[in-house]
């Protein structure tokens, strides 16, 4: 794999924080055959904690600690949830209600490993969402999750029927093709069959807002991939027309 541009979006000697690609490892897993970021900061800065992580396919804001003590302080802030974490999504369909919280625990699926489900013997998950643009087919959101449960939004958005677009658990894995926007899309002679414009989960971590040990306030923004860009400028357009 090649080594892939992580410029820090800041970084300080207590933590550091990174603008994760979509499809790369937020830490090792088991069996530690695949590149993570952890280990590529590792690499680059030595000593790295986590403190959090995304989905694997989930881009955007990460932050891991660089020391024991601020590990501990911010793995705590986490747990007693006074991280403002914001995401950025695009969902299936057009939601009735515009904004909403979702209040359902999420347990581990017992037969299908990996996967999570709601169920009452599962741990609280509280995700707040506000619509920010429909387009029919799509809506663009977003949201705050007051939790962190594995798999949280995905989870909650299957479950009023509205996956996440590109969700191969949740969802549906399908590619989105300009030719199922585009009403008179023709493919270019130079291309044998359409490229997607979007083939990823359409989740991006796209703000992060914490207090550190000193009691100074960090703010932390991540623009949406060029991908989901790229997609909602089609949609605009076509809405438009």
């Amino acid at each position: 794999m090649q080594k892939r541009n992580l410029e820090p979006i800041f970084q300080n000697e207590d933590f550091i924080l990174i603008n994760k690609p979509s499809g790369l490892l937020s830490i090792p897993d088991r069996e530690g055959k695949e590149d993570s970021l952890k280990n590529i900061l590792r690499e680059k800065y030595g000593q790295i904690f986590t403190v959090h992580r995304l989905d694997r396919d989930t881009s955007g804001l990460i932050v891991f600690a660089k020391n024991e003590a601020t590990h501990k302080y911010l793995s705590q802030l986490f747990e007693e949830r006074t991280v403002e974490k914001i995401y950025t999504g695009i969902v299936s369909g057009t939601l009735t209600e515009k904004k909403g919280s979702i209040d359902a625990p999420i347990a581990e699926n017992s037969h299908k490993a990996g996967q999570m489900l709601i169920h009452r013997r599962g741990k609280t998950a509280l995700t707040d969402y506000e619509v920010l643009e429909e387009f029919g087919i799509y809506s663009l959101l977003q949201f705050q999750i007051h939790t962190g449960r594995t798999h949280q939004i995905r989870v909650h958005m299957q479950h009023i029927g509205h996956p996440i677009v590109c969700d191969g658990i949740y969802g549906n894995a399908d590619s989105v093709l300009l030719s199922a926007i585009k009403k008179k899309f023709k493919l270019s002679k130079s291309e044998e069959s359409e490229r997607p414009i979007l083939n990823r989960l359409a989740l991006h971590s796209s703000q992060l807002k914490f207090k550190d040990a000193q009691g100074k306030t960090h703010e932390y923004e991540a623009p949406l991939p060029k991908d989901m860009s790229a997609l909602l400028q089609q949609l605009r357009k076509w809405k438009s027309h």
